[in-house]
C-alpha cells in the first residue's frame, strides 16, 4: 500500500513538472493551438501537452511490471499505445494525412488485441475474424471518438480519470490509479482556463488505454465489458449522436465541426467549467447505475433502459439551453 502511494505521488509530480517543462518549451517553438469560429477557446494555446500524461503513465507502468505488480499480458497490450503516443506527438507538431493516422490505429488496436486474445464473449474465446475485425473498428472508433470529445478546457482529462477510479472501485488494481495520477497532474494545468491542451497525443493514447483496459477486465471476467460501456457513454453517445445527426444531413464528416453537445452547451453561455461539472454529474449518475448493477438491484436490460434515458434527457437539455439561438444542430 505504501508503494502504491508512493509512486501515486510520484506520478502526478512527474506528470505536472513534464507539462510545465512543454509548456515553457511549446511556448518558445510555437506549437499553438489559434482559435478560429469552431474553437471553444479564445486565445492560442500551447498543444500536445499530454505528452507529459504518458510518459508519466508509461514509466509507472515499468515500474509495476518490475515490481511484479501488474500481469504481463495487461502490461504488453498496453505498449503499442506508445506508438498511438508518437504518431498523435508527430501530429500535434506537424499534421499528418489524416489516412496516416487511421491505418496506425488500426495497426496498433489490432496488435493490442492480439496480445489481449481477443474480446471473449463466452468461455471458449471468439475466434471469429468477423469478430476480431469488429473489435479493432470499435477499438480504433474508441480511440478518435475520444479525441473528438477532447475540445473543451479539463473535459477530457475528467472524463479519463472518473472511468479510471471507477475502474479501481471495481477491480482494486493498482494501474488504473497510476493512470488517473498520471492526469492529475496534467490537469493542474489543463483546468479551465487551461494553459495548455493535450492535443493527439494525450486524447488518442488515452482512448487506446481506457479501451484496452475495459476489454483486459472483461477477458478476466473481472468486470463485463457493459460496465466500460457504461461508464464511458458520456463520451461515446455525444460523439456517436453528432456523426448520425451529421451523416443523415449529409455533412462531410471529415470536415471539423462544433455539433457535439459539450460544444453547444459552451456556444450556449456555459464555460468550460460549468459544462466540466455537469458532465462530472452525468459520470456519478452511470457510477451509481453500475454500482446497482454490480450488486445485483437492477438487471442488464434496466441498467441500459437507464442510460438511455439519461442521455435522452441530457440530450433535450442541450437542445432546451439553445433555443431561440441562429444555430444549426
Amino acid at each position: 500500500m505504501r508503494f502504491l502511494v508512493f509512486i501515486s505521488i510520484t506520478s502526478i509530480i512527474v506528470s505536472c513538472g513534464l507539462t510545465c517543462l512543454y509548456l515553457s518549451w511549446a511556448r518558445r517553438r510555437s506549437i499553438l493551438d489559434r482559435p478560429n469560429e469552431r474553437s471553444s477557446h479564445a486565445i492560442p494555446t500551447p498543444r500536445g501537452g499530454g505528452v507529459a500524461i504518458i510518459v508519466s503513465f508509461y514509466l509507472m507502468l515499468i515500474i509495476l511490471f518490475y515490481e511484479g505488480l501488474i500481469e504481463s499480458k495487461l502490461f504488453f497490450a498496453l505498449l503499442p499505445g506508445l506508438g498511438i503516443a508518437a504518431i498523435g506527438f508527430i501530429d500535434d507538431l506537424k499534421s499528418l494525412s489524416p489516412l496516416l493516422r487511421l491505418l496506425s490505429q488500426i495497426l496498433f488496436a489490432t496488435g493490442a488485441l492480439i496480445i489481449l486474445g481477443g474480446l471473449n464473449l463466452s468461455e471458449g474465446g471468439n475466434s471469429s475474424v468477423l469478430w476480431f475485425a469488429l473489435t479493432v473498428f470499435g477499438m480504433v472508433w474508441f480511440i478518435n471518438l475520444y479525441n473528438f470529445m477532447d475540445g473543451a478546457d479539463g473535459y477530457a482529462s475528467m472524463e479519463a480519470i472518473f472511468v479510471a477510479l471507477a475502474f479501481y472501485i471495481f477491480t482494486k488494481t493498482e494501474v488504473t490509479i497510476l493512470l488517473a495520477c498520471a492526469i492529475v497532474g496534467f490537469l493542474f494545468w489543463n483546468w479551465p482556463k487551461a494553459k495548455v491542451f493535450m492535443g493527439d497525443v494525450g486524447s488518442t493514447t488515452l482512448g487506446f488505454i481506457l479501451i484496452v483496459i475495459g476489454i483486459y477486465f472483461h477477458n478476466q471476467t473481472t468486470i463485463e465489458i457493459y460496465y466500460f460501456l457504461i461508464l464511458t457513454s458520456l463520451f461515446w453517445f455525444d460523439a456517436t449522436l453528432t456523426i448520425l445527426r451529421r451523416a443523415i444531413k449529409r455533412e462531410k464528416l471529415t470536415t471539423a465541426h462544433n455539433k457535439h453537445l459539450y460544444q453547444i452547451l459552451i456556444r450556449s453561455g456555459y464555460s468550460h467549467i460549468h459544462t466540466l461539472f455537469l458532465g462530472l454529474t452525468i459520470n456519478l449518475a452511470l457510477l451509481i447505475i453500475c454500482i446497482l448493477l454490480n450488486r445485483d438491484v437492477i438487471p442488464i436490460p434496466g441498467a441500459f433502459t437507464a442510460v438511455v434515458v439519461l442521455f435522452l434527457i441530457y440530450d433535450r437539455f442541450v437542445h432546451y439551453v439553445y433555443r431561440g439561438r441562429q444555430y444549426d444542430i
